[in-house]
């Protein structure tokens, strides 16, 4: 080999052995920066996991993750429109709502003696009209009819709302009772009401306002549990409440 030859290789062996150095040099800092990113999103990852893990508990403490959802509604209330609540019952007198539906006629008797506040609600909403025409918006076999709401579909605002009477016992079946937002005070009545169809909902919890209970019908209010439902509990054939009427007598 020529001594130009030599020097030639020697060149090419410098230069390639600088290449792997540069090489190196930038896997080391590339490791480097991985390792860099790893210290800052390991840490932002658990918190975040952690607070998935939170807001799944807290969702299992509201009691999100039963079979079946509570009777709720995003229903606004306010005094300043609709019917006010100003008729006082008398509780030593008999109250019947006969509630004409659609698929037939359920008769409640309306327990004014234990529930004055709720009954003389409901009794000012029925004896307005303000019921009339409107839909059972959820329903659902074995738990609950609900209706009563402006909007049919569980989000209109309330014309006013009290605070009614809790139960001091289980729901019977039949009862009906007051719907409410999650966040709202225990036995707040606006406007939608349910009806207690079956085993499911005689174990509800006692946050929500009950004034009575239903004497004849219960299998009309059982049927319209059971019609064919789509998207958030609404029948796919709108059932509707064609006319609640009050009637008072002498106990």
């Amino acid at each position: 080999m020529s001594k130009s030859d030599k020097r030639e290789r020697q060149k090419q062996n410098r230069a390639q052995a600088q290449a792997a150095k540069e090489a190196a040099e930038k896997r080391s800092r590339r490791i480097r920066t991985y390792r860099n990113l790893a210290f800052v999103l390991i840490p932002v990852v658990a918190i975040f996991a952690w607070s998935q893990i939170r807001a799944s508990g807290d969702d299992e403490a509201n009691g999100s993750t039963s079979t079946t959802a509570a009777p709720t509604s995003t229903t606004r209330s306010t005094t300043t429109t609709g019917p006010t609540t100003s008729t006082t019952v008398d509780p030593s007198k008999r109250y019947t709502a006969t509630m004409r539906t659609s698929k037939g006629t359920i008769v409640l008797s309306l327990d004014a003696a234990r529930a004055p506040i709720a009954t003389g609600h409901f009794v000012d909403l029925a004896r307005s009209g303000y019921y009339d025409g409107l839909t059972f918006h959820r329903v659902i076999p074995d738990f609950v009819i609900q209706g009563g709401d402006k909007r049919g579909d569980g989000t209109g605002t309330a014309p006013s709302s009290v605070i009614g009477e809790l139960p001091t016992g289980a729901y019977p079946l039949g009862a009906i009772a007051a719907a409410k937002t999650a966040t709202a005070p225990a036995g707040t009545f606006g406007d939608q009401f349910f009806i207690v169809t079956g085993p499911q909902g005689e174990a509800l919890p006692p946050e929500y306002a009950t004034w009575g209970v239903v004497t004849e019908g219960l299998d009309v209010a059982q049927a319209i549990s059971r019609v064919p439902t789509g998207a958030n509990d609404k029948p796919t054939d709108p059932v509707y409440i064609e006319k609640v009427s009050i009637t008072e007598s002498a106990a």
